[in-house]
């Protein structure tokens, strides 16, 4: 059987996204790779745009499909002994409490660390 790996695209310049990412690097179980988004190229056709990979957490599955927010931080945690600890906020009646939540917080985040930035290069 072929091996499957997923791509977890994260922000490698966030601090709180880096002590996520060491985690993940000691559990997982090998099958999940780790993409730094500021290492990637620009104007690849296959990836969502860098203010997209910054706004929310993405996840290219081993069948090419893209997962993010919440789902893809569920995902990524799959992949360790712990992903069952995860796999109840996507539960009906939780995932839509917990989606807020991290939108909320994802929204957060980028304005305080991005926004301006952005919006610079953009002009």
């Amino acid at each position: 059987m072929e091996p499957r790996y997923d791509t977890l695209f994260y922000d490698g310049q966030c601090p709180l996204c880096a002590r996520e990412i060491r985690t993940l690097r000691k559990l997982q179980r090998g099958n999940l790779i780790f993409a730094d988004i500021h290492e990637q190229r620009d104007g690849s056709s296959t990836l969502p745009s860098h203010e997209a990979l910054l706004r929310r957490l993405h996840l290219m599955t081993w069948t090419g499909e893209w997962v993010t927010g919440l789902q893809a931080n569920v995902r990524a945690w799959s992949h360790t002994p712990f992903g069952f600890l995860f796999r109840p906020l996507l539960w009906p009646g939780i995932h839509g409490l917990a989606s807020r939540i991290y939108e909320n917080w994802a929204d957060k985040r980028y304005d305080r660390k991005y926004a301006c930035a952005i919006d610079r290069k953009a002009a």
